[in-house]
């Protein structure tokens, strides 16, 4: 089986168990599931950190937990630190990680890292609760972003790739890959555009401020990989490495998009 044919089997499995838990699970199944997803990347975060292996398992299951039980013991004040969690990924993935990619900070100290581990994850995990919440269409909507980015790019780059986006960070990615993303998202605008009436001008700022953040995700990951001298964050899904490889670009778009929706639904 070659390398493609891996990357769109393995994709088809995880929609095949991905699509029915957006329709029709619960919420509090829906959130032990993505808890779930999210331990399995804290984990992978935890190794790429140089955790220990007890300390790593031990890590990944504390965040989980954590997460889980943030909902029940918060009670009506859930909504509340749900928005502050988002409002703290929006200023890491606007102010520190760009920082961070451009002044190439290594930041070994376990410490640092576990405080970035829940940071980047946490509030992925509440924008997963929250996007759940408002309907399949808007989780499916903004994910698409992401999934139709990731996948121009990916033929884009191998078609026309010549000019490296941050070869210093991740080779592979070239400014003919993220062009072809744009080109991609910007055809997904006009159809949501023509099926919603809503402002193509706007949707495309949006798709293209999205594709942005999710580039930036995706980098972001690149470099602590190559800081850990590892190719991937894992092994558990053939053809796209680890969890984290997988969720990488949504960990910075989710709660960016996330944002957004809250900003739009308090000003109506």
């Amino acid at each position: 089986m070659t390398p493609l044919s891996r990357r769109v089997l393995t994709a088809a499995l995880l929609l095949a168990v991905f699509v029915p838990a957006v329709l029709w699970a619960p919420a509090w199944i829906w959130a032990i599931l993505m808890a779930g997803l999210i331990g399995m990347a804290a984990y992978e975060w935890a190794r790429l950190s140089h955790f220990p292996p007890l300390s790593a398992r031990a890590y990944a299951g504390l965040l989980a937990l954590g997460a889980l039980a943030l909902p029940p013991v918060l009670g009506a004040d859930w909504p509340a630190y749900q928005s502050a969690l988002i409002l703290l990924a929006i200023g890491f993935w606007l102010l520190v990680a760009p920082l961070w990619l451009l002044w190439r900070w290594h930041a070994p100290q376990s410490f640092v890292r576990a405080v970035v581990g829940v940071v980047v994850l946490v509030p992925t995990w509440a924008a997963l609760l929250y996007l759940h919440a408002r309907g399949p269409g808007v989780l499916f909507g903004v994910m698409a972003i992401v999934w139709i980015a990731d996948t121009a790019a990916y033929f884009a780059g191998r078609r026309f790739g010549r000019h490296k986006l941050a070869p210093a960070i991740s080779p592979g990615k070239t400014w003919e890959g993220v062009a072809g993303a744009l080109a991609a998202l910007a055809l997904y605008a006009g159809v949501i555009s023509g099926v919603s009436g809503m402002p193509l001008l706007s949707l495309l700022l949006v798709v293209s401020g999205l594709l942005y953040v999710s580039v930036l995700g995706d980098l972001f990951e690149s470099w602590i990989k190559r800081l850990s001298g590892m190719k991937d964050s894992g092994g558990i899904l053939p053809g796209h490495g680890g969890v984290l490889d997988r969720i990488d670009a949504l960990t910075s778009t989710l709660p960016i998009a996330t944002g957004l929706l809250m900003w739009l639904e308090r000003s109506a």
